[in-house]
């Protein structure tokens, strides 16, 4: 629970960041976040996230709803931070990354479509190394074992197995919770993936 995704806004109500429930907290402990209300959007210091009747409960299901149970209490995690000083943008590019390759392409294999997996799945170069491939965004996809296997050294003509989607460099908003369940609280602030 303390490793959940929490949207970070700076000063301006901009998506700078993701950090966790535990490092979101230490923030607004610290006087450096407040907590955005994830209906209302008002913004808590710690003290009154206490004092709102909906980030407080006795009847939630701690893990499974968003709360996090200490000795007294069901709290309710935060979804949203904004700073308080911080009005910065950081370059917001997305690091090149296995894992970033299969949350651009929703973990799915782009020759057949399926989702099988994690263990089932793997890189491909499009145009092959031995081939004078790169290793980059325009030249990686997700794909199954059983399609790469299929695709061997040859390009997706070669192969007749054309591409369901062209690849390419996302954005980090594109970025930004592909894969995991996002909270609908995120929806104002990020937005949706619009590659083709």
């Amino acid at each position: 629970m303390l490793d959940r995704s929490v949207l970070v806004l700076n000063k301006s109500w901009i998506p700078i960041a993701i950090t966790t429930v535990k490092r979101s907290f230490s923030l607004v402990f610290q006087d450096h976040a407040l907590i955005v209300h994830p209906d209302t959007y008002e913004m808590h210091d710690f003290e009154t996230w206490l004092l709102d009747n909906s980030a407080v409960s006795d009847h939630a299901t701690p893990d499974r709803d968003g709360w996090l149970r200490t000795a007294n209490l069901l709290i309710r995690i935060p979804e949203v931070i904004v700073l308080g000083r911080y009005n910065g943008v950081p370059r917001r590019e997305l690091v090149f990354s296995r894992r970033n390759i299969y949350r651009r392409d929703n973990f799915e294999c782009q020759y057949c479509g399926t989702r099988p997996g994690l263990k089932h799945l793997s890189i491909d170069h499009v145009v092959p190394v031995s081939k004078n491939g790169q290793t980059t965004w325009e030249n990686c996809v997700v794909a199954c074992i059983r399609c790469n296997t299929r695709k061997g050294n040859r390009t997706p003509d070669q192969a007749q197995m054309p591409l369901r989607c062209r690849p390419g460099k996302p954005t980090w908003n594109d970025g930004v919770g592909q894969g995991e369940s996002v909270p609908t609280s995120w929806a104002r602030f990020v937005a949706a993936d619009t590659r083709a």
